[in-house]
């Protein structure tokens, strides 16, 4: 390989370098306030689990979380989450009653779960038992 190609192969490759330094100056994510619906009211579990999870992510995030509760309709009225920009600030804490059994509740929900959101973490699991009394005739 010549001396002139070497060069001109280091001068392009230089250039390149360059044209790829705007992509350096982007923000990274999160860059500002980061609001987190919980469709309960406060205190209860679904919120104390968000606030829970919450400080941790901001500590983990270098970014404040806050939490915003938005009751109604069995939690189906805090998906204003499904409104807002699909940018990772407005997220949710679902669970199975606003992502799952409100579908067979509400003929005409605004939203679809399996469509309009996408799971990111799992905040806590609870066991679903179902329980009868000892002498009940069970068929199946």
């Amino acid at each position: 390989m010549s001396l002139e190609v070497l060069s001109y192969s280091l001068f392009t490759a230089l250039l390149g370098g360059f044209a790829a330094l705007p992509g350096f100056a982007q923000t990274h994510y999160p860059n500002r306030t980061i609001t987190l619906v919980v469709p309960f009211a406060a205190g209860g579990p679904t919120d104390v689990i968000a606030r829970i999870v919450s400080e941790h992510m901001s500590r983990t995030l270098g970014q404040q979380i806050v939490v915003e509760n938005v009751v109604g309709a069995g939690g189906t009225t805090a998906t204003t989450a499904a409104r807002a920009a699909p940018d990772g600030y407005t997220i949710e804490m679902g669970h199975m009653g606003t992502h799952a059994a409100s579908l067979a509740l509400y003929p005409k929900l605004p939203y679809k779960p399996d469509v309009d959101f996408e799971p990111i973490g799992m905040g806590a699991g609870t066991p679903i038992v179902i329980v009868a009394k000892k002498d009940f005739p069970r068929r199946t």
